[in-house]
């Protein structure tokens, strides 16, 4: 019972705030290869819904950060925040990528309704989330990983908070470069 009080509370904080405060640091550090993945996902410009793997960045920086869901404030805001700043991602070779539990097709709904301009994949039971550390069942926590061209972790964010985080990730990807 202890655990389902517990599991609702989160569950809880994640859907209305959509910024956990709860930071599980079981993520890859600096310096470790990026977790391999496949994951169903949707990208708006490419009009495509296809199975992606970390491979289809090779030769790119990648920004990869998770959260928790599609529509809430915070998760819209961050989204948001990367989607104004894509082309001066793309100045510096960098993709982006949001995963969440949500479904494809939510994330279609979400890249249409909010403008979202870049890849978002979907991780319904969390498996490639709690490979980064980034997983609180039901959902994904905040965390973001700057991947090198060399699948590397170059930089990781935990617990983030979605307000300027967008420029936070882009002043540390033009430091690195």
């Amino acid at each position: 019972m202890r655990n389902l009080v517990l599991s609702i509370l989160i569950s809880f904080i994640i859907l209305f705030n959509c910024n956990s405060s709860i930071a599980f640091d079981f993520a890859p550090e600096v310096g470790d290869p990026a977790p391999d993945f496949q994951l169903e996902g949707f990208n708006k410009n490419k009009n495509l819904k296809r199975i992606w793997e970390l491979n289809d960045f090779q030769g790119k920086w990648l920004v990869m950060y998770f959260y928790p869901k599609d529509f809430t404030a915070g998760c819209t805001l961050e989204a948001k925040g990367f989607s104004d700043l894509k082309k001066d991602f793309s100045k510096y070779n960098a993709e982006i990528v949001g995963i969440s539990a949500d479904n494809k097709d939510s994330h279609e709904s979400f890249c249409s309704e909010k403008s979202i301009n870049y890849t978002l994949l979907s991780d319904p039971e969390g498996i490639i989330s709690d490979k980064y550390g980034s997983w609180i069942p039901p959902f994904s926590d905040r965390n973001t990983f700057l991947i090198s061209p060399e699948g590397i972790i170059s930089y990781r964010w935990i617990s983030v908070l979605p307000i300027n985080h967008a420029k936070e990730v882009l002043s540390v990807l033009k430091k690195k470069i």
